[in-house]
């Protein structure tokens, strides 16, 4: 079963040697990141990104921690069920994204994460993740290569981990089949 809301252990690592690495190569905790933070005259992200970085030379993952600490936002990792019902409004996309949720959540170890822009799922690393399409239909990414599949084509132009190598358009709950289930697995497997 999934876990909903909660980071992998290896993306636990990840945000935590970016918080003590801002900490030990700047020599400036976290708090005072904030504050400095809070006096950027900047108020979309790439603008404060690219203040941060103009400013105090601090890059693009240490200032988006920075930030996400800072500016948390109003509906983010926090209420995944609103960002998912969101995301999935269209019916059509919803009811292939529980079919695909369904055989992920079949696996053990998942973690459930849920972004702005698409569903993911991860074990020690992300494996799979789905966005909704304009037509009803679902792009889901997987950790294979795309010539695992005639189905699968590659993901390249996803916005997603570049883990995920291959990808497949699902234009209803019943594409999530057999041999979708076993390509979900082979990349569950692999992470």
């Amino acid at each position: 079963m999934a876990v909903e809301n909660r980071l992998s252990a290896r993306q636990e690592q990840w945000f935590a040697a970016i918080r003590a690495g801002l900490e030990a190569e700047t020599g400036t905790p976290l708090a005072e990141w904030i504050e400095i933070a809070k006096s950027c005259p900047e108020t979309a992200h790439r603008a404060r990104l690219a203040w941060f970085k103009t400013h105090h030379n601090l890059l693009q993952n240490r200032a988006s921690y920075v930030l996400s600490a800072a500016f948390p936002p109003a509906m983010g990792w926090s209420d995944p069920d609103r960002l998912r019902d969101q995301l999935w409004s269209d019916p059509a996309a919803r009811a292939i994204y529980d079919a695909i949720a369904a055989a992920v959540e079949a696996l053990p170890e998942i973690v459930a994460g849920q972004r702005k822009g698409f569903s993911a799922w991860s074990r020690r690393y992300q494996f799979a993740a789905a966005k909704p399409l304009a037509n009803g239909a679902a792009s889901l990414g997987l950790a294979i290569a795309a010539d695992t599949s005639p189905r699968l084509r590659s993901a390249k132009k996803e916005a997603w981990s570049e883990r995920l190598r291959s990808c497949v358009t699902l234009h209803a709950p019943q594409d999530v089949d057999a041999k979708l289930h076993a390509l979900l697995e082979q990349a569950w497997a692999a992470s």
